[in-house]
């Protein structure tokens, strides 16, 4: 800090911070109202030695511009507050290493219930024009690609009521209430949640969304695992309720991906234990949704007669790479064949993740496969019918 004395410069008005030219008036009240600026390095070259030169010669300004630097020095860019995804499961694993839960939520249960929570702390901090961000939910049907297009409110909606046909199952209340759908499928039900809202879904969604999702965690970890057998209607198909629980962590974990894109925030998938269950709960339905198919004329045909149920057929490996993966063979002649690694006529290779958003229908089938080997009419079939598995 220099001592030297400057030649006085009269009573000119200080120039704004940031600008160059001529030092600033020597009055001292003009060099103490730049002492923020100075703090910052706001101030132009001239202002700044000018200033400088006056906090040799003023005590109660040296003291104050101290002050002020120290509190820049506080100032820092805020660093982000986001806790790792992991984090939750890490802890809860960590304690109940040390002391079991009297009532431990179900194994089939735990990725519903970490799904959740991760959405739950995605919402936290929205504001309301986050809330009304447009989402555009997307799936397939037949083998066309289908969009609706609603709000994260409006998601949060749909994830509420088909958590519904769970929390009905249990015998807990239906967030529909006097409203009744045209049937009770997924889709119908949210379409009629929606129609019978005066206004479109807010931020208000999230209280029941939330409030329901601990209801389905509680009852199913007081009831027991045998629970787990228990049947979960959806309309044109029921799931055992273990699968259902976990067929409702993976669309809370599209959608919290929906709901990611639309406000620009980055969302990590699953754990690899529960991405393994879902690709898992996939791979097992897949036979099923072979043979719909190809009695509605969307597969290939049987090329010879129907195979017994339990005994080896014609099967597609499919090898799921990275986190969450496994190999699956798929029977392809039969719902109730047996995949064999003898009969295998195709092998196809997919990321984890990417092979569920490929069963939510936000990846199209030709496009999915990282690699493809073997009869490329059974692979097409294998790829359309994991994205039939979705739905709005």
């Amino acid at each position: 800090m220099s001592g030297r004395r400057p030649e006085p410069y009269g009573d000119r008005v200080p120039l704004a911070p940031g600008t160059d030219g001529p030092p600033p008036g020597r009055e001292h009240h003009v060099l103490k109202s730049l002492l923020g600026a100075w703090a910052l390095a706001a101030c132009a070259p001239a202002e700044a030695e000018a200033v400088e030169e006056h906090l040799g010669d003023c005590g109660p300004c040296a003291d104050e511009a101290l002050r002020l630097r120290e509190a820049v020095g506080l100032l820092h860019r805020p660093e982000s507050l986001d806790l790792d995804p992991a984090l939750r499961t890490r802890v809860l694993e960590a304690c109940l290493e040390r002391r079991p839960p009297r009532i431990p939520v179900p194994e089939w249960a735990t990725a519903y219930d970490a799904e959740t929570a991760r959405l739950d702390a995605l919402l936290q901090d929205f504001g309301d024009s986050e809330w009304h961000a447009p989402v555009r939910l997307r799936w397939y049907e037949g083998d066309e690609a289908s969009t609706r297009r609603t709000t994260v409110a409006g998601v949060i909606a749909h994830l509420l009521t088909v958590d519904g046909l769970v929390a009905v199952a249990l015998g807990l209340e239906d967030p529909l209430g006097d409203v009744r759908p045209a049937r009770p499928t997924p889709s119908d039900r949210t379409e009629a949640y929606w129609h019978a809202a005066r206004f479109p879904p807010t931020r208000a969604v999230r209280g029941p969304w939330r409030e329901q999702s601990h209801r389905l965690i509680r009852t199913v970890s007081f009831t027991g695992s045998g629970t787990g057998r228990m049947t979960v209607p959806y309309g044109d198909f029921a799931l055992p309720l273990h699968d259902a629980m976990l067929d409702r962590a993976f669309e809370c974990w599209v959608h919290a991906e929906d709901i990611a894109e639309a406000v620009d925030y980055p969302y990590a998938p699953p754990s690899g234990r529960h991405l393994h269950d879902m690709v898992d709960l996939a791979a097992r339905l897949l036979p099923v949704v072979l043979e719909n198919r190809r009695h509605h004329g969307l597969a290939a045909p049987v090329e010879r007669r129907l195979v017994a149920a339990g005994e080896p057929g014609r099967s597609v490996r499919l090898e799921i790479e990275g986190s969450g993966g496994g190999e699956w063979l798929i029977p392809l002649d039969s719902a109730a064949a047996k995949g064999s690694a003898e009969h295998e006529v195709a092998h196809v290779a997919l990321d984890g993740a990417e092979f569920c958003r490929l069963a939510a229908g936000h990846v199209p089938p030709p496009e999915a496969a990282a690699g493809q080997e073997g009869d490329r009419e059974a692979i097409r079939d294998v790829l359309f019918a994991a994205a039939s598995l979705s739905r709005m």
